[in-house]
């Protein structure tokens, strides 16, 4: 590790360059701050950012934004753009929860129209929206019905009166990524999927009642429809049991053709199939149905959402005003065209830990966002705050349209519990005037706030480093964990 440190080199006042050799097919670059990059190093991070720079056909750099850290096999906070005839595709580099991804809901209400029935609203929707592990909800799919899901995506929930058509076009891709084949899913994925539509999870999943405290340009929030003192709800969950299968199917598979294409990495938790093979292909497919099971996942959760809140305060939708600001992928894997080398290229970019941003005029913004940038929704923790921020050119230029994803683990799971014994992290967020609940109270001990990084830093290095702009600031007022 001392090794690569004293390689690093410095580029500006939070972009560092890991030069390349030894089988690097292209140099590392890490946008951190000197702290974050000193966790980065600690935790290993940074030898698997050199790592996926050895990957086949991987284009230009291997990427850490500054949530950085540990992952399986490839970092979470990486982002790598491979080429589409020459490149691979990577499980381990979309990871286990398959579009684990974030959605931020509007409201006309203001903390003063809540604060008498939080606690309420909170009972509400733990009562109404399964969490925790292997948490099943109250839809139980046939298959047939899977297969609907995993090839509309959201679109499927909005057909079943689960929102709106206006709801779609706020999310990524509308909500739908074209191609997917329920045919390439194993049927132990199938069987995982069937019963956990409308579930929130475990891990660091969760449902957030917030408040709007900060904007910081005026005139995009109001593009975006936030206002001060506002009322916003953020949901962060993926595809569950289904998208994890998914990854765990498709590693055992690509051990096996990595040997039939004769392909060499130096972790084989990196297992990787050329792009344009029957397995690379299989998968792709796959991740694709994981990947709008999860967009459909998060669109009936929002539904839920949507009706706890005008049952518990008395209120029609028009009262209400609930609507969907912008729903992000976090890892994920797409066909995107960029540019390299001044020329338009196709990419098979992957995400993992780590959010589009695209920018201003780009066709694949909403229209209605298109003169100002892509929303980008980036959550904090339990007791810190939450922000949305807007895509840039820089990043376009520099990290194929992406930036960070959160506040970014520097605890392990078992190590939060362990530092927590004792306490009751419930009873220390409702001293910040924070009501939480949890599937169970280790639940709450893994992801207690100092389990993350500072995201006000996070986010401060991806501005300064001119990937995203900071638009608005939520902090939390209540929160429900998996």
């Amino acid at each position: 590790m001392e090794d690569i440190k004293a390689k690093l080199e410095r580029k500006g006042p939070y972009t560092w360059v890991i030069p390349r050799e030894k089988g690097m097919r292209v140099p590392g670059v890490l946008y951190v701050s000197e702290r974050l990059l000193e966790k980065a190093l600690a935790d290993n991070a940074v030898v698997q950012v050199v790592n996926v720079a050895h990957l086949p056909g991987i284009t230009r750099y291997s990427l850490a934004m500054p949530d950085v850290h540990w992952g399986y096999g490839a970092p979470i906070g990486g982002v790598g753009a491979f080429d589409a005839e020459s490149g691979v595709i990577v499980p381990g580099f979309v990871g286990y929860d398959i579009n684990c991804g974030v959605r931020l809901l509007r409201t006309n209400l203001k903390a003063a129209d809540i604060k008498s029935r939080l606690e309420i609203l909170l009972g509400g929707l733990f009562q109404e929206i399964p969490s925790g592990v292997g948490s099943t909800g109250q839809l139980k799919l046939k298959k047939k019905e899977l297969e609907e899901v995993v090839a509309e995506g959201a679109g499927w929930a909005v057909r079943k009166g689960f929102g709106t058509p206006a709801d779609l076009s706020n999310i990524e891709e509308n909500g739908c990524l074209k191609g997917a084949d329920p045919e390439s899913l194993s049927q132990r994925a199938v069987e995982r999927g069937l019963e956990q539509l409308e579930t929130l999870g475990s891990g660091n999943h969760f449902l957030e009642i917030q408040e709007v405290v900060e904007i910081y340009d005026e005139s995009i929030g109001k593009v975006f429809g936030l206002f001060p003192g506002q009322i916003t709800v953020m949901v962060h969950t993926g595809s569950r049991g289904l998208g994890y299968q998914v990854c765990d199917d498709y590693l055992v598979r690509f051990g096996k053709a990595m040997t039939k294409y004769e392909l060499s990495v130096p972790d084989r938790q990196l297992a990787c199939a050329p792009v344009n093979s029957y397995e690379g292909q299989q998968y792709f497919q796959a991740m694709k149905c994981a990947a709008n099971y999860a967009f459909a996942n998060r669109q009936m959760i929002s539904h839920l959402v949507g009706q706890t809140f005008r049952r518990v305060l008395g209120l029609n939708e028009s009262q209400l005003g609930l609507a969907v600001v912008y729903d992000v992928a976090h890892n994920i894997c797409k066909l995107e065209t960029h540019l390299v080398d001044g020329q338009p290229r196709k990419l098979y970019v992957h995400r993992k830990g780590a959010t589009r941003a695209f920018a201003a005029s780009h066709p694949e913004v909403p229209q209605h966002y298109r003169a100002v940038g892509q929303p980008v929704i980036i959550p904090g923790t339990m007791g810190t705050a939450s922000y949305i921020l807007v895509g840039t050119e820089k990043a376009m230029a520099e990290t194929w349209g992406s930036t960070c994803h959160g506040a970014g683990r520097t605890m392990s799971r078992h190590e939060a519990i362990r530092v927590s014994r004792g306490r009751s992290i419930a009873e220390e967020l409702a001293r910040q005037g924070i009501l939480a609940r949890a599937a169970s109270r280790s639940g709450l001990a893994e992801e207690m706030p100092a389990a993350y990084k500072d995201v006000d830093e996070v986010v401060a290095v991806v501005e300064g480093a001119g990937l995203s702009r900071k638009i608005a600031r939520m902090l939390p007022l209540a929160v429900m964990k998996g």
